[in-house]
């Protein structure tokens, strides 16, 4: 367990409205950590916010606060914005907030203390976070597996980060768990995911693999897929198709075509698996850059054999026919025969049982308790 050396002094609050600010929100790291396994989001993206050419900016800018001490050392960071699809889930206006990390409290409640201050002067009721830009994109705050490092679109802190929201009075919402299967090599995907092909002729049923140069036409299938499977859902908000095409710039130079499955039925989509070859350490190496030399560097140097599943979900009319099934089968079979030997799985809610079943049948096990965190502003 870690406990951060306290403030030597007070904490003032900057905006970041520069070049040189922004150089050193998107470098700070917290001071003293033993074992750093956050993932850095993608710089372009973050420089997209800052500059307002970010989907986000039709809602509201992405103001990015550092918090430093005495000396003008940076000892924390965090990014304040609105979108009114989040208040729309969440039932109340609400300032959202995210890419929070921190040396001690007294910067965490310094830069909380400035975004509660702000949410109250906009009339917003609650603050949200943290997220990056939204829970069904990125963020949250891992509460256990703290020795594990982060992955590509799934949050890693230190320990110290849960005791520090909660002494500000946030509470935790949304909770869930980060998985790994890294025992599914001998596996028999027939005996593992049981279906009768007999199906695939009596309902029309047929699986498709995403190539690189098909990603663009199979965007809008996904989006369709993915609002529709996961509409009820406490956290999520439609994500329209300018938010899609930010989230997955880049994404056509990691694809491998054995793990982006989706399946018809009678020409009509009803189930997806969307999973990426684990770019980490890569983003961990460069620190989030992501230009050409980066993208090549990908290429080059991923680790070899892990993968990420993003995200999977059945239309809501098809829900309950094994059609996950199908496609976990057959994302197995692409595993073993491409050579990946651990599969990561971003959060997956407490109360999503179906979806945690998929991971233990493959061998899985839960590799970090996640949350996200709101405060009632009253």
């Amino acid at each position: 367990m870690t406990e951060p050396a306290a403030a030597a002094g007070p904490v003032l609050v900057d905006e970041v409205t520069d070049a040189a600010g922004l150089r050193e929100f998107v470098e700070y790291r917290p001071a003293g950590l033993l074992f750093d396994g956050t993932v850095p989001p993608l710089q372009p993206t973050v420089r997209s916010w800052f500059s307002g050419t970010h989907a986000q900016a039709r809602f509201s800018p992405v103001r990015m606060l550092v918090a430093r001490n005495n000396n003008g050392g940076v000892v924390g960071r965090t990014c304040m914005h609105h979108n009114p699809k989040m208040d729309a889930r969440l039932g109340v206006d609400t300032a959202l907030f995210g890419l929070t990390e921190f040396d001690d409290d007294a910067a965490l409640r310094a830069l909380l203390g400035h975004a509660e201050k702000d949410a109250r002067a906009a009339g917003r009721s609650a603050l949200f976070g943290p997220v990056a830009l939204l829970p069904n994109q990125t963020g949250g705050v891992i509460t256990s597996g703290f020795q594990h490092r982060g992955f590509v679109d799934s949050p890693w802190n230190p320990d110290h980060y849960p005791r520090a929201y909660e002494k500000l009075g946030f509470n935790r919402v949304f909770t869930g768990q980060t998985w790994i299967c890294d025992a599914f090599d001998a596996l028999d995907p027939d005996r593992t995911f049981r279906f009768d092909d007999g199906r695939l002729a009596a309902e029309n049923l047929r699986v498709h693999r995403v190539r690189p140069w098909q990603l663009r036409r199979f965007l809008p299938i996904f989006r369709e897929l993915l609002n529709a499977a996961f509409a009820q859902l406490g956290y999520y908000t439609p994500i329209d198709a300018e938010e899609l095409a930010d989230q997955t710039a880049g994404l056509g130079y990691i694809l491998d075509p054995a793990l982006i499955l989706w399946l018809s039925r009678g020409g009509e989509p009803v189930a997806f698996v969307l999973v990426i070859p684990d770019l980490s350490e890569v983003l961990q190496r460069f620190n989030g850059a992501f230009g050409i030399r980066e993208q090549l560097a990908a290429l080059r140097h991923r680790r070899p054999g892990e993968a990420i599943l993003v995200v999977k979900g059945t239309a809501p009319a098809a829900q309950g026919r094994g059609y996950l099934t199908l496609l976990s089968r057959e994302l197995l079979r692409g595993l073993q025969s491409g050579g990946y030997r651990t599969l990561r799985s971003t959060f997956v809610e407490d109360d999503n049982a179906a979806s945690a079943a998929q991971y233990r049948r493959m061998g899985g096990r839960p590799l970090h308790d996640t949350t996200f965190y709101r405060k009632d502003l009253g």
